[in-house]
């Protein structure tokens, strides 16, 4: 896609939503591939939402692209919440942990899992090194990744 964008002039964009970014569900040189992430700064669950927003005049996106079960589609029968929490509870979590700068137990008291607390910032942690390689976002929330939110990519810092 990447070379016919190239040979057409025109600017191949990213599908990668924040919510994938942040736990680095999403593959280099796959599907973070492009010269601009639209969505980089959108959670799942806003994404969902602003494709039934642009579907309420008029039938844009097929419906049977917003029924579906979220997929990576790396394999047969993948479903994305085989590897991650339901984005109704990721979503909120990471809004915790990247806008408002919540810790472990500040997000256990809101009623969040320790286990998958834990799991998800340990999984933003081990993805920096992919969100560095992402095209450029435009930025939606308080904190996008990039200038506003720069770790390192070594694995030996903590918080």
């Amino acid at each position: 896609l990447m070379a016919l964008s190239n040979k057409l002039g025109h600017l191949l964009l990213s599908t990668g939503n924040k919510s994938e970014m942040a736990v680095g569900y999403c593959t280099l040189y796959g599907d973070m591939n492009g010269g601009l992430a639209v969505l980089a700064d959108v959670p799942k669950v806003m994404v969902y939402e602003l494709a039934h927003l642009m579907n309420r005049e008029k039938k844009l996106i097929p419906e049977r692209i917003i029924t579906r079960p979220p997929s990576a589609e790396l394999a047969p029968d993948q479903m994305d919440q085989d590897d991650l929490p339901p984005y109704e509870i990721l979503d909120p979590l990471l809004r915790g942990y990247l806008e408002e700068f919540l810790g472990v137990e500040e997000l256990v008291e809101r009623g969040f899992e320790r286990k998958i607390v834990q799991d998800v910032i340990s999984r933003i942690k081990r993805n920096e090194y992919k969100r560095r390689q992402a095209p450029m976002g435009l930025k939606v929330t308080s904190k996008a990744f990039g200038y506003g939110r720069r770790y390192p990519v070594a694995q030996g810092f903590v918080e």
